[in-house]
């Protein structure tokens, strides 16, 4: 699964910088652009809670091999795109269906304990942040060849075609999923203990049968059962940790929103060195979520302590940068930023699936995504509204949402620490 999480965000990063670039090219005004950039947002928003849903009930295999497919489907027909109108289409399935590492996670906090989980999903998001980091080199390398952008999106849909290949080779049965945690255990890695694996073996036979008889099921009969689910996530008392995660999202955006501008208008830094510094900042975030197996474990497996540690750290920081005098203390603050961000933003979701329950990962994951998407369109509202008072606007902003949060985590400790009280109303 680190393979085609790590290939997913290469070829999608090879793609995403050179698109404002293409549309342009084709003769979109920038107001046409952006309508089709927030189009796109929007449909990730709705699409991404009903496509997590529907992973719980036809299982896992069914729908990343559906959302893999029908992403290399859009950035085909993207590299086909002539026009403005085709260029829009080929939007379209990629907003629905591009949720293939969401559903990824779901599967991973399927097969892993919850001790494990914080250490698996940190790992997965490096492997991830890899591919983001080498993409952009490559799609700039290919856009300077002829017809370039098309060349990009044709090797960028072939890479999600050669993940679902692989998607399809892995080892779904629970025998195989047994043998291959044998394995592990007998490398020396942690492993489950025995309980664990029978637990483990219990569930993916009857999640199994369940996505079977699922699958079969009349459309409306599992959208029906989709809708129930995300009742149940409405109704539940998860909406304390889904803020949190609004609050932190959009605190981080709004120190990133300006990160250029704000550097050159404060301190005369050119545009290059701001890139090299969020280039810079990318790769410690790789680095932060290969040590998030010491880290749990100096915590005893804590998660709500690590997150509220890491919200604090992230605060202090965006303050410090806000407050920077010189840009060795940007620096500073970026270096260890990229380190808190990438912990907190595994902690929130693994806290989400502790609280919420593991049977419905994939709508919790999925709703996660949704609240991530609301920070990305209320964040550069809020950063236009704040720069117009000051350059340190929109960070020192971000430094209020981020202790609201901070507080809302306070404020309900009992519930975080008591590991798995509040389930689904629905459960």
């Amino acid at each position: 699964l680190f393979l085609p999480s790590f290939q997913d965000l290469f070829g999608v990063s090879m793609v995403v910088p050179l698109m404002n670039l293409h549309i342009k090219s084709l003769g979109a005004s920038h107001t046409v652009a952006g309508i089709i950039g927030s189009l796109y947002g929007i449909m990730q928003l709705f699409s991404s809670t009903f496509v997590g849903c529907w992973s719980d009930i036809v299982g896992r295999r069914y729908s990343l091999l559906s959302c893999i497919l029908l992403s290399a489907l859009g950035y085909f027909l993207l590299g086909t795109s002539t026009t403005v109108f085709l260029f829009a289409i080929s939007r379209v399935p990629v907003g629905i269906f591009k949720h293939t590492l969401s559903i990824s996670k779901a599967l991973l906090s399927d097969l892993v304990s919850e001790r494990d989980r914080p250490l698996v999903m940190g790992r997965f998001n490096a492997a991830s942040s890899v591919g983001f980091i080498l993409g952009p080199v490559v799609g700039g390398y290919l856009t300077e060849l002829e017809d370039g952008f098309y060349q990009t999106s044709f090797f960028c849909a072939s890479i999600f075609l050669l993940n679902a290949g692989l998607v399809w080779m892995l080892p779904w049965s629970e025998e195989n999923a047994g043998n291959r945690e044998h394995r592990q255990g007998n490398k020396g890695t942690e492993s489950f203990s025995a309980k664990a694996k029978h637990d483990l073996h219990l569930k993916s036979a009857t999640n199994g049968a369940l996505a079977s008889d699922s699958l079969f099921q009349s459309p409306w009969i599992q959208v029906a059962t989709v809708l129930k689910r995300i009742k149940g996530i409405a109704c539940s008392d998860l909406w304390d940790i889904f803020l949190v995660r609004l609050l932190m999202s959009v605190a981080i955006l709004l120190y990133y929103s300006n990160f250029s501008l704000a550097l050159e208008e404060r301190f005369g830094v050119k545009p290059l060195f701001a890139g090299y510094l969020m280039s810079y900042s990318s790769a410690l975030g790789v680095l932060a979520g290969c040590l998030l197996g010491p880290i749990t474990r100096l915590y005893q497996h804590n998660t709500y302590r690590i997150l509220l540690h890491s919200s604090t750290l992230t605060c202090t920081l965006i303050l410090l940068y806000a407050s920077a005098l010189s840009i060795w203390m940007v620096i500073l603050s970026s270096t260890f930023l990229a380190f808190s961000t990438t912990i907190g933003r595994t902690c929130i979701i693994d806290l989400e699936l502790t609280i919420g329950g593991n049977e419905a990962s994939g709508t919790l994951l999925g709703v996660g995504q949704s609240v991530t998407s609301v920070g990305r369109i209320v964040a550069p509202l809020l950063s236009g509204i704040a720069q117009e008072f000051s350059p340190c606007g929109p960070p020192s902003l971000g430094v209020g949402l981020a202790l609201v949060a901070i507080l809302i985590m306070n404020a309900n400790k009992q519930k975080y620490c008591s590991h798995g009280n509040v389930k689904l109303k629905n459960q």
